[in-house]
């Protein structure tokens, strides 16, 4: 009973326990360093043990909010409100699942400010979750906004040679449009008279109002994706932040706006959503196709993989939006796979660029020869990149295109195209770095993957290949409640239940329908 009581509070703020004994821990030379780099991987191997067991603890059978925490700070103003259903509880376990990873992946390219780069890790980490858990609008925007600064820094210190600007466009792209978010939060308090986001989802805002809201959220939500054309802060910084914080930025921070989206702007603001829905359809089709035509020139690898993140979210905001239970279900999975392939492709990345110092394509070339451990992992997560069935890559953008087609075709068919493109520039970068014959000099004596990148690599691969072919634990922890979300959304604006129209509104069923695809 007291873990089921505190479970959300552990997971929280159980990497700050782990930031304080690396604050304790004395010295300054490669002892010290190791303790520190020990004492952060076991704080994150701890915190995700803590969130499998919540996972395990969940309750999927209900789309009520659990491991419920509440205690009023100010009133009703703000309080300590945390509790997860099954679309955060997700997040969650993928924050808890990444960071081990990242930590490992910085465990011999940081070698200077180990102690503070991992002491912005755990606080990452903790204002992450944060993210996820709380269910007080005041402590999210704190949350939301809080994960700014330690990427900030991430970025600026430890980054490429352009690392300062890159630092600064990142941020003030994505804390101007918070701004208006920040008023918007204000605006709904004096309209509902509470932060309590279980009780907003149940207040009605007046049409006029929710016009408004969601163009505030739409705002800050936007960018933190980021949507096009709001997205040019993202190729540059992922280029020149270190490998873990591009797997981070990639994998979790761009997933806060997804998340942002399912949980206030279509359960919140339902007729707003509806109304611009074809606006924001415009704008994930452009980005579909616009970033995949780029990624076509690029000559660097993390952004072309950048690019790539851009288009698929694209895919995400068009499901959502499309507000049917195949929409939804499916950018959820796509997000929760995105943050699995495009993390393992960032940690590849960084590690040829570990032994060779460069993210020049032209650079690379027949690593299959003395690379073939990395070259099977590379071509996993590539293939998982372009939705080939068998992989989680696609059973997130079926689902979405499906939900797409329900609503426009016109719109669905323009986004298939994107299926083709990404499959064009994934496979080519493929053939560029690893097939072809090994005449560079410089290659001929690159190492294979080692233990460590093993043990941060394989399970990725193994997660990549079990939820393609098994998608069922992601499917029915959120079903129930993205159930929950559509009916709210189609009583409000006066749409027939999609599961009335089409039997597909159980997860078993929407598994079914995309392992019926799969085998065609």
């Amino acid at each position: 009973m007291i873990l089921t009581n505190n479970i959300l509070t552990i997971v929280t703020f159980l990497p700050l326990v782990g930031a304080l004994f690396i604050l304790l821990t004395p010295g300054r030379d490669e002892t010290a360093a190791r303790n520190i780099r020990w004492i952060a991987l076991a704080t994150t191997l701890v915190t995700f043990a803590f969130t499998l067991v919540m996972w395990a603890m969940f309750d999927p059978s209900t789309a009520d909010f659990q491991f419920v925490q509440n205690q009023l700070w100010l009133g009703d103003v703000i309080g300590y409100r945390m509790g997860v259903d099954g679309i955060s509880v997700l997040f969650i376990v993928l924050t808890g699942l990444l960071m081990p990873m990242c930590i490992l992946a910085s465990w011999e390219s940081i070698t200077y400010r180990v102690r503070e780069y991992m002491l912005l890790f755990l606080v990452l980490e903790m204002l992450m979750i944060g993210v996820f858990a709380t269910l007080d609008l005041a402590m999210f925007y704190v949350f939301f906004e809080g994960t700014l600064l330690p990427m900030f820094l991430i970025i600026g210190i430890w980054g490429g040679q352009r690392r300062i600007q890159a630092s600064y466009k990142f941020f003030f792209y994505t804390f101007t449009g918070s701004v208006l978010m920040l008023l918007a939060i204000m605006a709904m308090y004096w309209q509902a008279g509470t932060l309590d986001i279980a009780r907003l989802l149940s207040f009605e805002f007046s049409e006029d109002a929710q016009f408004w809201l969601w163009l505030a959220f739409f705002a800050s939500l936007a960018v933190k994706m980021p949507m096009w054309p709001l997205h040019r802060w993202l190729p540059e910084a992922h280029v020149e932040a270190p490998t873990a914080g591009s797997v981070i930025l990639a994998a979790i921070l761009l997933k806060l706006g997804g998340y942002g989206f399912l949980r206030f702007s279509l359960p919140m603001f339902p007729d707003a959503s509806a109304y611009f829905s074809n606006f924001v359809f415009f704008l994930s089709v452009a980005a579909i196709i616009i970033t995949s035509l780029v990624a076509f020139v690029q000559t660097d690898i993390k952004k072309l993989i950048a690019y790539s993140s851009v288009a698929h979210m694209g895919f995400v905001t068009m499901g959502i939006f499309a507000g049917n239970v195949y929409g939804v279900q499916g950018a959820i999975f796509q997000m929760i796979s995105h943050g699995i392939v495009s993390g393992a492709l960032f940690l590849s990345i960084g590690v040829i660029y570990d032994r060779m110092h460069t993210r020049d394509i032209n650079a690379y070339g027949g690593l299959v020869e003395r690379m073939p451990r990395y070259a099977f992992a590379f071509m996993v997560f590539t293939m998982a990149n372009v939705g080939l069935p068998g992989t989680s890559g696609f059973v997130g953008e079926f689902l979405t295109l499906f939900a797409m087609y329900q609503v426009n075709t016109w719109f669905a068919v323009l986004a298939t195209t994107g299926v083709i493109l990404s499959a064009c520039y994934a496979l080519w970068l493929y053939r560029k770095i690893i097939w072809g014959a090994l005449e560079k000099e410089s290659l001929k004596s690159i190492l294979d993957l080692n233990t460590r990148e093993m043990v941060t690599i394989v399970p990725l691969v193994v997660l990549t290949i079990f939820f393609g072919v098994y998608p069922a634990p992601l499917m029915d922890a959120m079903a129930v409640s993205v159930q929950a979300l559509v009916d709210h959304y189609q009583a409000a604006v006066g749409l027939e239940p999609m599961s009335a129209l089409i039997d597909l509104g159980t997860a078993g069923n929407v598994q079914a329908a995309a392992s019926a695809a799969a085998s065609h």
